[in-house]
Formats: structure tokens, sequence, C-alpha cells
């Protein structure tokens, strides 16, 4: 009976046991059911989502245009090649075959991997910006052999300039920096952004908008279908003030000239547009959009010539006897002098128990104003200086535009000095003795001055007393038409006696088409007005003295500010030869440019290239 009992209690437990399992294995297949079925659209998606990228499209940047309409920066197309950390299942494989594969150091790889390792894993790490067809080709056969699956291969635009035109002026592009992206909160980490010129002043509306493109890869990395793409917007084009073919004249005068560092910034006196640009030497801004090198960048920053500075807008020098209308003005101005002031010169003058000596050691007798600039009679202007006083000078100096910013619209302008007494005070702690100001007549002693700031000096001769703003942009092109910019307002305006700018006017004709050392500026029948200047970068003793005993350049430089005609004035500028020895060598490439100009303005042919001989004797 118990045997019975103890039989069906068991017969009973294997029925729960079997139709607990039976339940079991239906809620399974019912589960099976319903996630296979029921939800395959779902789990099909994410398991898709394990194998989708997110690749960014590169926004091309503004197309950058002279006056003309003529393209000067535009972008060209090239190839990238990165990494993608998050399919990445060995990093440091991946590193060492992808440096093999591009004949890349991997060190270098390495570096570039390590700089960018706390950025999301699902951004790609470029590599390569601008990568020959032959990389291209050796990546892509790797990932077709799934032995480089985490590698993309991307069509990016790629700044493209002008070889060495105006390198300084249009600037350079490059990634964005650390503490670039820490600054801003539209500039992610891979930008590329301008890093100098007018790449930089107008990056926010050059740069465009990235894109962004959402695709589907199989296990071995390849690209089988796009879920989305978000199409880039390119930046806004922008009309510069720059004439292509003043430019073009400017380079090939410095070249046609010699070996010789300097500047030029021409300018339309009446609304401050930049015709022409330049800086010398020069650097290839095209090294830097694609990624500059150690060796290349390393051979720019030691270069002891220092292409990458803008001498047009940082350089600052001695103006010598270009600096003599200012005083000139500023004496006639407080009344102090008139046009036809005489002074009597033997060849040197003595002030305050110390002789100065005129550069024309047998004197040029009794000289008025006109003359006096035209023949840079020094004697002339140590008399007339000490009689302005060094206040005068730089209130009429600064009006003129010397020894401030011009306000340019280019990053890093420096600001040259025309001294005064209050200055010295300030920034020496002594006081200002009037023997000083003799030097300054002449353009000499603490007066120093940038490129630019001389042409806005020319200019503000030229149109009677406006101090213009040197300006580049002309109008933006945002995709509905060219929306013209209007000119920046002046710096200062300041009524000049119209006689006083007569004789200034007078004596910088005659520097040119007279007895002075500007004839290389002649071209006939145009008036062209203009000033030599040829400043010593050290004393006669110590250039003696240094003679044999240093490798530097002791050679003077050499100035030659100018506006044109005379009378009527539509050009102004500077040209400056750094270490040019004489003034009228820089007047030499003036005329060529201003040939270019008139030409232009007439319809004539363009003159061919110059041939330049410049006089090379101390």
């Amino acid at each position: 009976m118990a045997f019975h009992e103890e039989r069906r209690r068991l017969g009973l437990r294997l029925s729960v046991l079997q139709y607990v399992t039976m339940v079991l294995f239906s809620a399974l297949a019912m589960s099976f059911w319903y996630l296979q079925v029921v939800q395959h659209d779902r789990f099909r998606e994410m398991a898709e989502n394990n194998h989708q990228r997110t690749l960014p499209l590169r926004a091309p940047r503004g197309v950058l245009f002279d006056r003309d309409g003529k393209v000067l920066v535009e972008n060209r197309h090239s190839y990238s090649i990165s990494i993608v950390r998050e399919q990445t299942k060995d990093i440091n494989r991946t590193i060492r075959l992808l440096a093999q594969v591009l004949g890349l150091e991997e060190a270098s790889v390495r570096e570039i991997v390590e700089r960018h390792r706390r950025e999301p894993s699902y951004r790609p790490i470029t590599i390569v910006q601008d990568s020959s067809l032959a990389q291209v080709a050796a990546v892509t056969a790797r990932r077709l052999a799934s032995e480089l699956p985490d590698i993309v291969v991307q069509q990016v635009p790629t700044r493209q300039y002008p070889e060495m035109l105006a390198a300084h002026l249009f600037g350079y592009v490059g990634e964005v920096s650390d503490t670039q992206v820490g600054g801003a909160a539209d500039l992610k980490s891979g930008d590329i952004i301008g890093q100098s010129g007018v790449e930089k002043i107008y990056n926010a509306l050059l740069k465009g908008e990235d894109g962004a493109k959402h695709v589907v890869v199989n296990s071995t990395g390849r690209e089988v279908r796009t879920l989305e793409e978000v199409q880039p917007t390119e930046g806004k084009r922008l009309q510069l003030t720059i004439d292509f073919d003043i430019q073009k004249a400017i380079e090939d005068a410095f070249d046609a000239i010699g070996d010789f560092n300097g500047a030029a910034v021409i300018l339309d006196p009446s609304n401050g547009e930049v015709l022409g640009f330049s800086s010398r030497p020069a650097y290839d801004p095209n090294a830097f959009s694609s990624g500059i090198d150690r060796a290349t960048w390393a051979a720019l920053t030691t270069d002891d010539d220092r292409p990458l500075n803008d001498r047009a807008i940082q350089g600052r020098y001695s103006p010598a006897s270009t600096f003599k209308m200012a005083v000139a003005l500023a004496a006639m101005e407080e009344g102090i002098i008139t046009p036809d002031f005489r002074v009597s010169c033997p060849g040197h003058a003595t002030f305050y128990g110390h002789t100065f000596a005129c550069w024309n050691k047998g004197g040029h007798g009794s000289i008025d104003l006109r003359h006096a600039i035209e023949q840079s009679c020094n004697v002339y202007f140590y008399t007339v200086a000490n009689m302005v006083g060094i206040d005068k000078i730089n209130k009429w100096a600064t009006l003129l535009g010397l020894g401030v910013k011009s306000g340019i619209d280019l990053p890093n302008e420096v600001q040259g000095l025309v001294p005064s007494s209050e200055w010295k005070q300030r920034v020496k702690k002594e006081k200002w003795y009037a023997g000083e100001t003799v030097s300054v007549g002449i353009g000499q002693g603490a007066v120093a001055v940038t490129p630019v700031s001389m042409a806005v000096y020319m200019a503000t001769l030229a149109n009677g007393g406006t101090r213009v703003t040197p300006h580049l942009l002309k109008a933006v092109d945002d995709g509905t038409g060219w929306k013209p910019l209007p000119t920046p307002p002046p710096q200062s305006i300041v009524t000049i006696n119209p006689e006083h700018l007569q004789a200034i006017r007078d004596g910088l004709f005659l520097v040119v088409n007279g007895a002075g050392t500007g004839h290389n500026a002649q071209l006939a029948g145009y008036d062209v007005s203009g000033k030599t200047g040829t400043a010593q970068v050290i004393s006669n003793a110590g250039k003696l003295a240094a003679a044999g005993n240093t490798t530097k350049d002791l050679r003077d430089n050499g100035w030659f500010p100018f506006f044109a005609p005379r009378d009527n004035p539509k050009i102004a500028g500077v040209i400056f030869l750094e270490h040019g020895v004489h003034g009228s060598n820089a007047a030499a490439i003036a005329r060529h440019v201003l040939d270019t100009f008139f030409a232009k303005q007439e319809g004539r042919p363009l003159p061919p290239k110059p041939v330049i001989v410049p006089n090379l004797k101390p």
C-alpha cells in the first residue's frame, strides 16, 4: 500500500515537472518569436547601429576674389586618411601597420593619435590631410583585404593659394589648436581655421558649416549603405580691394631688383582701399593648408630672414628723410615758417654745442622749403625741427598717420613711434632734451614707423588731410549676390592750409622730376611725386667698427613713399627695401607699379616685367 502511494506521488511530481517544462519552453518559444518576428526591425536597426559611422564632411572655405572678380584663393580636392578608434580592436597594431603603409615614422603617427586620444572615439583622427594617390591606393588595398577596417579615406576640400603671391596678406589655414578650441564655443578639435592674414581676420565669414554623413559599414569596415547625409555649407565668398595686376607688378618688380627683403603697401588715397600689399621674403601658404611638416616649420621659424614676419604691418624702421614732410607741415601749420622760409646750408649746423652734418658736405647754400624737400637738405630740417619742438612735431606726424596704428583689417599690426616729451617721461622717466629734436627733424633718433603707416601718411598728404583707414574687404556674397560693404570711417580729418599742402606737393614733385633722388620713379605725363629716404641701420662709426666682425647686413634701408598725379592723386603708397642701400632703388619698383596702374586705368596693354639694375654703391 505504501509502495503504491509512493509511486502515485512520484508520477504526480513528474507530471508537474513535465507541465512546468512545457510552459517554460512555450514561453521561450514565444519570446523567440516576439524577438525575431515582432521586434525584428527594431533589433536589426540596433545591430546595424553597432556598425554605423558618422563621417564629418568638411565645408569648403569661401573663395577670395580681387576687385575685378579674378579668383585669388580657392579650394581643391584632396584625400585625408584617418583612424576611427570606435572600429579599432588593436590601436597599436593599426598604428604600426598604417605607418608602414603610408611610409611614415611610427612615432609621428602615434603622436597624432595621442594628441587626440581624449576626443570621442567615433570622431576620426586625421593622420594625413593631403595624401598622395599612392598612399590612398595602398590604404584602400589594405582595407579591401580587411587588414585596416578602421581606416577611413575621405575626399576633403583643401585651400589653394597662388604660390607666393601676397602670402602675408592672404595668410594661411591650419588645424585648430587646443588653446583655440578652449577659447571658442564654435570650434572643435580637428577644425581647419584661418591662422593669419585675411584667412584669420575673416575666418567667421570664410569657414562655412561642416556637414556629416551617417553610413553603415560591414565587418571589414566597408561602407554598405548611407543612412543620412547633411551636405556642408560653403563659406561666404569675399571680394577684396586688391588689384591682381597691381599685386603682380609689385612681386615682379621685387623679383627684378634682386635679393632684397622689404614691403609694399599701395592705397587708393580717396578711401583707403588696399590695391597691393606685399612683405618679402614670403612663404608658401600651400604648405600649411595640407598640414605643414616639422622640417618645413622649423626652416621657417629659424630662418634669419624671418619669412613669417609681416614687414608691412609688423616691421618698425627709422623713416629717415621721408619724415621731413611732417616736420615741414607742422612748422607751417603752427605758423612758425612759411613756404618761402629760407635756411643757409654750409654742409653742417651746430645746435647746443653739437655739430650736425648735412649729407651734402659742400652744402646747399640758401634754400627754401620746396627745394629743401627736393634736395633733402638736412640742415634745413634740423633748423626747422628745432624751431617747432618735439611736441608739435608729434601732433602733426600723428595726424598724418605716423606713430599710430593704421587700423588695417589684418591681425597683429604693431604701432610705430613718434616721440614726445610726455612719452619719454612716461617710458624712460627722463626729460626730453631739445638737442634730441634736431635728430628727429630728419627722421632719425627715436622715430620708428611701419610701412603701412607710411602709406597712410602719403595718402593723407595726397588727399588733403583725411587719414584714411586702409582696408581689404570690398564686398561679401552669402549666396544671394554681392553686397558692397561701407568704407570704414577715417581715423582723423585735419584741415590743412592749401598753400602749405601745395608747397609740400611741389617739393615731392621735384624729388622725382627735378634734381632730387627719386628720378627712378619718373613716368612721363603723370606727375609722380614722392620722397626717397635712406636710413642707417647702424652709425658710420659702428659700421666701421663692425666691418669684418659680423655677418649681419649693415647696409642702409631704402624708402620711397609716393602718390600720383601730384594735384589729383589717384594712387598712393610706399615701397620699402630692407638694406636696399638707397631710396632710389625703391623708387624703381614704384615706377613699375605706377606704370601698371595707369596702363590699366587707360585700357593700355600692361607693361612687361621690368629690368631693374639697382645702385649698390654705399
